[in-house]
């Protein structure tokens, strides 16, 4: 981090020192790298212990697959002592003393007490059970015996005793699962001074078993943000002398990579060294993108940096102007006319994502497109969404294009899935999050606004602005057209003929006839008219005016209905269309 002490290490010692916890569960960016008092960069198990380790503090960490490591040998000679002592009555010098004056089996079973620290230690490499047994045990030998106090750091806590359902779980999984809930449990432990440090890269992935106890508290590590870049940055600089830059490009190259954590920074310098020249934008767009596809998954995510602007949108003049005029300023501005995001409807084939990635072009933002945010597997969801949230934090000012948003959020009634409930719930405490609102903007996309849950389409989420993208209409229609026509837009007779053949059309179908003109190899206005002709639309009409109807009736703005009179007899008739379609299975 930027300043000496990170102000995560600064919370954790406040929690400590006042006793408000003893269990701290640091999750989030936790296999990151972090800065140390003497201004290197460090891993955080490595950090951890150099700011811990003071005296009359005895700093332990564990790792799944090694032994405990205890950082001070005079650590490791004082706790072995209090442990013996707790254990067998003697401390280590007792038992040599008595060694030397027995003999025989009484002489072996000494020789075999002195050695039981040290065996136990053994015993813990690679045996997680064994080891939260032997460090609950050392917390009660430092409780009634040590001068000191312990801070035992493990690391992967989630893989060690992971969220699962218990009649899900191994045997060895609810044995540990006991340990713990017993060891931070037990009133004389949460009285004490020694404080258990879990590291797990999502709080969610910790069994909730644990996380609920009122001695554990969660810790966030946060992604870095632009000055944490910086800083680090300027310290990978420092002695390089193949890539000099200024400070300038430190700036820009700071900004540009929102979203990457240091350990990503590194390997764009890295590669920068070995080039001799700063990282391109390409690179970086690169790197972000795999970056957050590699926290969320590719199934999960896209990111990019769209290339079109609203001035590449054909046709949509009145929702053009409102862009331009209404909402960019809104989104550019934040503060308190800070918008959280919209919600876009249309039928289907009506232009919503091209138009809205263009809006995100034109204002020089990057996309997430949100895809398949749930998973089949127990609590991954919401590990997914805490990771989720990391990322927007981290990443400043960014468009989330989430489409067919109504078969993504579920709703919040009595017969919707616990974890549907739960998704949209959080997805929700995002759109409304003080932290996010003025650097995120919610684009949800559906051709079916009417399944979009109420509690999203609410006000203070995207209920405050409601977008219907509908088929052209004259001027939209004849600016399709003109397109299409390329070189023969200037042919009145073929515009007016296409105007009586294309009516009802939307715009991914003059899309597609702009495609089929293009593979003619006469695109004549007869060879085109002959094609218009030839063409038969899909049987979808009645289900994309249903979907119509639908934008009609939800839309929040009259200005962006496609009339200028639209009165209430004239929603009234809409809604009693949409009702004859319902009795025609339409939904």
């Amino acid at each position: 981090m930027s300043n000496a002490v990170a102000p995560f290490l600064s919370e954790a010692g406040r929690l400590c020192n006042s006793g408000e916890a003893r269990v701290l569960v640091m999750a989030g960016n936790v296999h990151d790298l972090f800065v140390n008092a003497e201004g290197v960069y460090q891993t955080l198990p490595d950090v951890l212990v150099a700011h811990w380790q003071v005296p009359n503090r005895i700093v332990v960490t564990y790792e799944i697959n090694g032994p405990l490591r205890i950082h001070r040998s005079s650590d490791r000679q004082l706790l072995k002592d209090a442990w013996l002592k707790w254990r067998h009555g003697l401390d280590s010098g007792d038992l040599a003393l008595a060694r030397l004056s027995s003999s025989g089996v009484a002489r072996d079973q000494i020789a075999n007490q002195a050695n039981s620290f040290d065996d136990q230690l053994l015993a813990a490499v690679g045996r997680p059970t064994v080891a939260l047994e032997l460090m609950r045990q050392l917390c009660v030998c430092s409780r009634e015996l040590l001068n000191a106090d312990l801070v035992l750091i493990i690391e992967a806590a989630d893989l060690i005793v992971p969220e699962a359902p218990v009649n899900g779980m191994s045997d060895a999984d609810r044995q540990r699962l006991h340990i713990c809930h017993d060891w931070f449990a037990d009133p004389a432990f949460a009285a004490g001074k020694d404080v258990v440090v879990m590291l797990s890269e999502s709080g969610h992935a910790l069994n909730s078993r644990l996380s609920r106890l009122p001695q554990v508290m969660p810790l966030p590590i946060e992604e870095p943000n632009a000055s944490d870049r910086l800083a680090y940055l300027k310290f990978q600089v420092r002695d390089n002398k193949s890539w000099l830059p200024d400070d300038e490009e430190l700036d820009h190259i700071a900004a540009a990579t929102a979203g990457l954590n240091l350990q990503s920074l590194r390997q764009l310098c890295v590669a920068a060294e070995h080039e001799g020249a700063g990282p391109n934008a390409d690179a970086v767009v690169k790197r972000v993108e795999q970056h957050i596809q590699g926290q969320l998954g590719e199934d999960v995510v896209r990111f990019k940096r769209p290339q079109q602007q609203l001035s590449d949108v054909i046709g949509n003049k009145r929702l053009l102007s409102f862009l331009r005029d209404t909402l960019m300023p809104r989104i550019q501005g934040g503060g308190g006319g800070a918008l959280s995001g919209c919600a876009v409807s249309g039928p289907i084939g009506a232009g919503k994502t091209f138009i809205f990635e263009a809006l995100a072009g034109e204002l020089g933002l990057p996309v997430l497109e949100l895809g398949n945010i749930r998973s089949q597997w127990f609590g991954q969801t919401d590990v997914i969404l805490e990771r989720l949230r990391r990322i927007l934090v981290s990443l400043g000012r960014v468009v989330i294009i989430v489409d067919e948003a109504d078969t993504q959020f579920g709703g919040l009634d009595s017969s919707t899935h616990d974890t549907e409930k739960r998704l949209t719930g959080k997805i929700q405490g995002m759109m409304s999050d003080p932290q996010l609102l003025g650097k995120t903007f919610w684009l949800l996309m559906t051709a079916r606004i009417h399944r979009l849950s109420p509690d999203l389409r609410r006000p203070g989420r995207v209920g405050d602005l409601i977008i219907p993208v509908l088929d052209p209409e004259t001027e939209d229609r004849d600016a399709f057209i003109k397109w299409v026509l390329r070189d023969l837009k200037d042919d009145q007779q073929l515009v007016s003929d296409m105007r009586d053949m294309t009516a009802d059309w939307s715009a991914a179908g003059y899309a597609s006839l702009r495609r089929e003109i293009a593979a003619l190899p006469d695109a004549s206005a007869e060879a085109i008219r002959s094609l218009v002709q030839d063409l038969l639309p899909a049987a979808i009409a009645q289900t994309r005016r249903y979907q119509t109807l639908q934008a009609l009736v939800n839309c929040t703005r009259r200005s962006l209905l496609p009339f200028d009179d639209v009165n209430e007899d004239l929603r009234a008739e809409w809604q009693q269309e949409l009702k004859q379609l319902e009795q025609l299975g339409e939904n």
